[in-house]
């Protein structure tokens, strides 16, 4: 606070020395003149002194992957959470049970919330901090309230495309509650067809007698459900939809910092994994064969290509997170925030929705088991802890 008003009284001085009225000059220029000052010259020969010469791990392999602009940065970004994790789709069984991906879903939540509260808000609000310089943090009218207006944009978005979804499925749930109606249906049939061949010996020796023909014939009438069908392919839009916010994300943070860029393509990456698992077994339930669904899988990796691109375009015509230099009138509202700097907390939006509302319910969802239900929730709880300590740790080196 002291420094704060011992720069703020000193850049006045020199202003009315020089006849320069501070509402004349922009916000970056403002900035520029307290760094003429002698005292935050001397905080700057501190850091300087102060900063570790040696680049950290982290930041090495974080240069190796992402060598080039924020653009060019953000559509490798966008390769890497989109190609691994489909190609691990390969892996997978036909018959895998979301159900069992509650660990992963754990430590992805970790990760998008750490990613959120440790690098995107402070980002947003506060600005990142430079290893060569002090940093100011210029308090403008009305300028936070638009920065938490994005974020509030970004979480209603997901909230009405999760409702959408829910309405276009007849109220059978988003995206979690398809993947249990699709299970428990599965499982009442199962249970119909085994009390048929308990109560009647003759319908149970008849079905053995049978050739396989008949079985084979069955099957396809369960997979073309139209119920189940539908559900697959609004899930194949959502996810489209989901990943054009996901190419969002990665090409704001890029521009507001390589270290943002980074630590959001970590975190999108760890919810990608059990995202795509997920969708996977939802298409195979809904008919796909294995192939098909890994098609399937692939198109809808499009979005998060078309969403960085848009991103992109967005921060290169719209602004690019640097303040303007006519005065702040010339921004968004009277303010210095341009449409390119609205971007990253409309990813916090995004994030904090996927991170809480759509995912944490089915965390909480519990069987009659306690036993079991209190290992697997300190398992989860686990994961989350070190979901977010990664993020956390990134951020601290």
């Amino acid at each position: 606070m002291g420094l704060a008003l011992f720069a703020g009284c000193f850049l006045f001085s020199v202003l009315a020395a020089a006849n320069v009225n501070p509402e004349d000059l922009s916000v970056s220029e403002i900035e520029e003149q307290l760094q003429s000052c002698a005292l935050v010259e001397s905080l700057n020969e501190y850091k300087r002194a102060t900063t570790p010469q040696t680049p950290s791990f982290t930041a090495k392999i974080f240069s190796v992957l992402f060598p080039g602009s924020p653009a060019v940065n953000a559509l490798l970004a966008t390769a890497y959470i989109s190609g691994p994790p489909n190609f691990l789709l390969a892996l997978c069984p036909p018959n895998i049970d979301p159900s069992s991906l509650s660990v992963m879903v754990a430590f992805a939540v970790g990760g998008l919330l750490g990613d959120t509260l440790f690098h995107l808000l402070p980002e947003i609000f506060l600005g990142e901090s430079s290893p060569d310089h002090v940093s100011f943090v210029m308090v403008e009218p009305n300028k936070n309230l638009l920065l938490g207006l994005g974020i509030m944009v970004g979480f209603f978005t997901f909230v009405a495309m999760d409702k959408t979804l829910r309405i276009a499925t007849g109220g059978e749930g988003g995206h979690d509650h398809s993947h249990s109606h699709a299970h428990a249906d599965t499982a009442t049939a199962s249970t119909t067809s085994a009390t048929v061949n308990q109560s009647t010996g003759e319908l149970k020796q008849r079905k053995r007698a049978q050739p396989t023909q008949e079985t084979l014939t069955s099957t396809p009438e369960k997979e073309i459900n139209p119920s189940v069908k539908l559900g697959g392919y609004l899930n194949l839009i959502a996810d489209f939809t989901h990943n054009i916010t996901d190419g969002l994300a990665l090409s704001s943070s890029f521009y507001a910092s390589p270290t943002i860029g980074a630590t959001t393509t970590v975190a999108v990456f760890f919810h990608e994994i059990p995202h795509e698992v997920g969708d996977f077994a939802l298409l195979i339930q809904s008919g796909f064969s294995k192939r098909k669904a890994m098609g399937a899988q692939f198109v809808t990796a499009i979005g998060a290509f078309l969403g960085t691109l848009i991103g992109i375009a967005v921060q290169e015509f719209g602004g690019n997170g640097t303040m303007v230099e006519d005065g702040a009138a010339s921004g968004l509202l009277g303010t210095s925030l341009t449409w390119g700097d609205m971007l990253l907390p409309f990813t916090a939006g995004t994030f904090l929705y996927v991170g809480t509302v759509a995912v944490i319910p089915e965390l909480l969802e519990t069987g009659k088991d306690k036993g079991a239900e209190i290992r697997q929730t300190i398992t989860q709880f686990l994961a989350v802890a070190v979901g977010a300590g990664i993020m956390l740790l990134i951020s601290w080196d």
